[in-house]
C-alpha cells in the first residue's frame, strides 16, 4: 500500500514570459514596453542580485508612464514617488534592499494606500510585499555572476493573479 501524497502548498505559477535582454539600453526599452502594459493598482516585484539591471528597467518604466525625475535607486530614501507628467498614474519606486522585516515594517510607506492609485515597483521585495494584494506582475532578472562583462540578462515575468490571468506578457518580448 502506499503512502498519502504529501500535502503541497499553493503552486508556483508558471512563467508568463521569459525574455532575454544584451543591453542596459535594451533593459530600458523593456521597462518601457512594460509601462504600456502596467494601469494604476499594479504591483511590480522585481528580482535579481545587485547590477543585475533592476533600476535601469524602471527608469524605462517611468519614461514610459511619463512621470516627473529622474529613476534612481531609492537605496538610502527607501521609496521615492514620480507624479506623473500627463493624466497616467504616478509611479512609487521602493528599494526594499536594506529592510529586514515583511509588511509591517513596510506599513510606514503606506503602500497600501498609494496603490489603487499608483504603479508601485518593488526592488527586492519578495517575502515583504506580497500582502499588499492578490495581483502582481514579478520580474526575476538573472545575470552571469563573477567576474564578467557580459551585459546578457534573462527576465522572467510571472504574473500572479486573476489582473495578470488573461495578460500576454509576451508582447513585452517582440
Amino acid at each position: 500500500m502506499e503512502a498519502p501524497a504529501a500535502p503541497q502548498g499553493p503552486a508556483e505559477p508558471a512563467p508568463d514570459a521569459e525574455i532575454t535582454v544584451t543591453s542596459p539600453e535594451q533593459m530600458r526599452e523593456l521597462g518601457r514596453k512594460l509601462a504600456e502594459v502596467l494601469r494604476a493598482g499594479d504591483l511590480v516585484m522585481l528580482s535579481g542580485e545587485l547590477g543585475a539591471g533592476k533600476t535601469t528597467l524602471t527608469r524605462g518604466l517611468g519614461e514610459g508612464l511619463g512621470v516627473r525625475g529622474a529613476v534612481t535607486s531609492p537605496t538610502f530614501v527607501i521609496a521615492r514617488v514620480h507624479p506623473s507628467l500627463g493624466d497616467g498614474p504616478p509611479l512609487v519606486h521602493v528599494d526594499a534592499y536594506r529592510l529586514s522585516g515583511g509588511l509591517d515594517e513596510m506599513e510606514d510607506l503606506d503602500l497600501d494606500v498609494s496603490l489603487s492609485d499608483s504603479v508601485i515597483v518593488v526592488e527586492w521585495g519578495e517575502g515583504k510585499v506580497e500582502e499588499l494584494t492578490e495581483d502582481r506582475l514579478r520580474l526575476r532578472i538573472h545575470r552571469a555572476v563573477g567576474d564578467t562583462t557580459d551585459e546578457v540578462r534573462h527576465v522572467t515575468l510571472t504574473g500572479v493573479g486573476e489582473r495578470w490571468t488573461a495578460a500576454d506578457l509576451s508582447v513585452l518580448a517582440g
